[in-house]
């Protein structure tokens, strides 16, 4: 009797993907060969995917709904304040990107672009984007916008810029743990939120402080 073939799904492409790319260090050169040498047909390939490079932007959209669907196990985040949620939202999508840090390393670093051009986070940032609208209170919204026009796509774009500065401190980072990543977000979050509340010196000032010892003092 012959063996049932295993059911494909996108979640098992893109840990095929993952897999070719740490064992090779390079993305497969057509969807011909990375459907042959997985045993699967291109046709199947395409029921998900139109290309490879669709798989790569996928990759980084999933640690994100990955992330968001952790956050929404917890019953008590949805309690959370806005600070509170992004920096939940912070230190579990850096969970995730860690447990994964080889490939993400192969992907993003070893490319020497600035990540902001990278077309594989193009999915990223629309995810993020949608996440950032989910988690402003109207609360927030009301008292930005005593105090100025609040507009949504200027905190959406500053808060993307934010989280690629992250990533790429996360991409330098070789402290145990990354603790120094940790650090990072903490104080990251903390003066953008004390910024837009029109209170920052403080954080900004301790938040400049480790940046310079960081990038500066310690090469």
């Amino acid at each position: 009797m012959a063996a049932k073939k295993t059911i494909l799904t996108k979640d098992k492409i893109v840990l095929m993907y993952m897999n070719y790319v740490l064992d090779h260090s390079e993305k497969p050169k057509s969807v011909y060969h990375f459907a042959k040498i997985n045993d699967f047909t291109e046709a199947d390939f395409y029921t998900f995917f139109g290309t490879i490079e669709s798989i790569e932007k996928e990759i980084f959209k999933m640690f994100l709904e990955k992330t968001v669907e952790l956050l929404n196990k917890n019953k008590e985040y949805e309690m959370y304040d806005m600070k509170s949620k992004m920096l939940s939202f912070y230190f579990t999508f850096f969970e995730i990107l860690t447990a994964n840090r080889s490939y993400v390393m192969l992907v993003l670093k070893e490319h020497n672009i600035q990540l902001k051009k990278l077309m594989q986070l193009s999915k990223l940032r629309n995810s993020f984007k949608n996440y950032l609208i989910e988690i402003i209170s109207d609360e927030f919204r009301t008292q930005q916008e005593k105090l100025q026009n609040f507009q949504e796509k200027a905190f959406q774009e500053t808060s993307w810029i934010q989280l690629l500065l992250t990533l790429k401190f996360w991409l330098d980072d070789s402290s145990p743990a990354f603790e120094k990543t940790d650090i990072y977000i903490e104080k990251s979050v903390k003066a953008t939120f004390e910024l837009m509340n029109i209170t920052p010196l403080d954080s900004l000032i301790d938040f400049g402080k480790f940046i310079f010892k960081e990038k500066i003092y310690n090469k």
